[in-house]
């Protein structure tokens, strides 16, 4: 753990650390509690260093909206998922163990995660970044507790869809092969049930050069998803009960694809894209 906190250590960053050690934390864990507090209210990014974690099952696009709000506050955006799978193209001798990790459906290791997380930390340090959004982490009680003892988080979104539209998402994902960029096939329109209006998603289609090019991800099957999201009920939503329990926990029910989605979820962050656009070209 020491490596993390070295590379949040830094003199061009706002953020705020604190001593650590792992007796320390662990100790002052079971003596602290939180008192219940309502959603976070009032959220004004404006004028200071954001330090956001953005959490959700998977496939339900956290990497789509934090990239989005990244480019606009002018932070990194830090994607543990986008770590690992550049270590699965790497030849480094960690790429066959994630391989057959990821292709079982499981989810990596805290080890794994924290030392690629540290390595991507070191890059951005050397390059003076300040601030993050983070994406994929943390994902266990036992990563939220880490990261509480080493900077403070703002806030935390939590983003949220049913899972018969999650499953329909992840079935529907493709990647271009040649540009590497993101796309999805999918047709989206879920009857609303419950009370919850229909939610309607319309493919994302790649442009005609990369037609040819798209491929499946070998984890992203019906089973492995399925699995993949049991895993997620089970082992991290409990991560949104803590921060939830601190009172930063922002719930966003997804209206809809990113038409739809963004403009809502600017209004709940108190963001206002052209002025942020205005103040970047100045």
């Amino acid at each position: 753990m020491a490596a993390m906190i070295r590379l949040f250590r830094s003199s061009s960053s706002s953020i705020a650390l604190r001593s650590f050690s792992t007796a320390a934390v662990s100790e002052t864990l079971k003596s602290q509690s939180y008192p219940h507090n309502p959603l976070p209210t009032n959220i004004e990014p404006k004028g200071k260093t954001v330090q956001w974690v953005f959490l959700g099952c998977p496939g339900v696009g956290k990497g789509t909206y934090a990239s989005r709000l990244s480019t606009l506050l002018g932070v990194p955006h830090i994607a543990t998922g986008d770590l690992v799978r550049e270590e699965l193209n790497s030849s480094g001798a960690l790429s066959k163990q994630l391989a057959e990790i990821v292709n079982q459906g499981k989810l990596v290791s805290d080890e794994i995660i924290l030392n690629l997380l540290s390595k991507r930390l070191e890059s951005g340090e050397a390059k003076g970044e300040a601030g993050f959004i983070l994406d994929g982490f943390p994902r266990t009680v036992r990563q939220a507790e880490i990261l509480t003892e080493v900077t403070d988080i703002d806030l935390v979104v939590n983003l949220k869809l049913p899972e018969k539209v999650l499953v329909e998402k992840c079935l529907g994902r493709r990647i271009c092969n040649e540009c590497g960029k993101n796309f999805n096939v999918a047709s989206i329109d879920v009857a609303g049930e419950n009370g919850a209006p229909r939610i309607s998603m319309a493919p994302l289609n790649p442009p005609s050069q990369c037609i040819s090019k798209l491929i499946t991800r070998a984890d992203d099957t019906e089973d492995i998803v399925k699995e993949r999201l049991r895993i997620y009920y089970d082992k991290s939503q409990p991560v949104e009960d803590f921060y939830r329990n601190q009172g930063k926990l922002l719930e966003f029910d997804l209206p809809g694809g990113i038409p739809e989605s963004w403009p809502k979820l600017l209004e709940v962050l108190n963001l206002d894209e052209q002025e942020y656009k205005l103040s970047a070209a100045a």
